[in-house]
């Protein structure tokens, strides 16, 4: 009784659109933004500046990773289901 349960709780955790994905960015962002603030304060100058840019552009590689991973689990999912699949070089493309 108790694993269904847990089941339904962690599917709460799984980002499965991209607007959630968007909006866990979002929150990413603001958090980054924040601690680089806390930065410029600690650090005054070029090295308060330089973590800055650190966690914004952490915020940007986690953002893409997050988008890429969405675009492959829902092709896998599609596959899956008997569907037409995109290739991996059509997702490729996709993103440019």
């Amino acid at each position: 009784m108790l694993t269904p349960l847990l089941a339904k709780l962690a599917r709460l955790f799984v980002i499965k659109t991209r607007p959630e994905a968007f909006m866990i960015i979002y929150a990413l962002a603001t958090g980054a933004v924040q601690r680089g603030q806390a930065y410029l304060g600690q650090y005054p100058g070029f090295g308060g500046k330089l973590l800055f840019l650190a966690c914004m552009g952490s915020v940007f590689m986690a953002g893409a990773k997050i988008l890429d991973c969405l675009k492959y689990e829902q092709a896998k999912k599609a596959a899956q289901q008997g569907m037409d699949a995109p290739s991996p070089a059509t997702l490729q493309r996709a993103k440019t």
